[in-house]
């Protein structure tokens, strides 16, 4: 499985982990501080202030890395959409250029092969029907690209398949081009790093504290700031689920049925 086991869980469920232990691990800290302050009543604790901020910038310049990188693929990904519909709307559009009898079949084709990439999308995380659904489209591009092909070698269609190939080539080349969008992700290993210094950074702040009592506005402020910020990097990284997704975008590539319709 090229997927890990934290990108399969929901992010909310994540994120409400993530929020939990914080809170417990900055409890742990303030509490570990207390039993060593009545083991050792008569040795000054330390200060650990310059440790604490040091952690909580190193946290906070690793979250906004993460989010960068994760806000800069969802950015791609909803490009490479929009693209998509657009190079396929175009070869659907030169279709006209044929006559009636070569027109039909190659619309007919276009018209399945839309159908495969809306099933792309609508397959959400799901690795067997998105594979199924890219077999089938594959089907359908091999289809076009031999009727194309074969109508070329009529010099009466060398201008209408100079217009056709490449827009046909544009289409199919997308294809990968998506599909490897999809499949890049921010490394689990940094969502792992960020959780281990979130963390650590929660007990660092309990054990920090040199109060006899914990300020709970302060800990849950920081404990809700620090999950939100997760939960966005871990939802841009989900472009198929979740509150942030491509389903304004996908409906470019869904409209383009509008293109069938009527015999248009």
């Amino acid at each position: 499985m090229n997927l890990s086991l934290l990108f399969n869980v929901p992010a909310a469920i994540i994120a409400t982990g993530i929020f939990v232990l914080i809170l417990l691990f900055n409890r742990l800290g303030f509490r570990y501080r207390q039993k060593q302050i009545r083991k050792y009543p008569h040795d000054e604790i330390d200060s650990i202030g310059t440790i604490e901020g040091s952690m909580l910038g190193l946290l906070g310049l690793l979250l906004a890395f993460s989010f960068g990188m994760a806000a800069s693929k969802f950015e791609s990904r909803r490009a490479i959409v929009v693209e998509e519909a657009n190079r396929i709307g175009t070869a659907i559009l030169r279709c006209d250029l044929y006559p009636d009898s070569v027109r039909n079949v190659l619309r007919e084709d276009f018209k399945a092969y839309v159908e495969t990439r809306i099933d792309y999308y609508d397959a959400g995380d799901d690795e067997s029907l998105i594979k199924r659904s890219l077999e089938k489209g594959n089907i359908y591009l091999v289809k076009l690209w031999k009727l194309v092909a074969q109508e070329g070698q009529n010099p009466q269609n060398l201008v209408r398949t100079a217009q056709m190939v490449p827009a046909l080539n544009a289409m199919i080349d997308i294809v990968s081009t998506r599909n490897s969008a999809r499949l890049a992700k921010v490394p689990p290993l940094i969502l792992i790093v960020l959780l281990v210094l979130t963390l650590t950074s929660g007990f660092l702040s309990g054990y920090g504290n040199k109060a006899k009592r914990r300020n709970m506005v302060l800990i849950v402020g920081f404990a809700l700031m620090t999950t939100l910020a997760l939960y966005l990097v871990m939802e841009l990284d989900r472009p198929r689920r979740g509150i942030i997704n491509l389903d304004t975008d996908q409906k470019n590539i869904t409209d383009l049925r509008n293109q069938f319709v009527d015999g248009k």
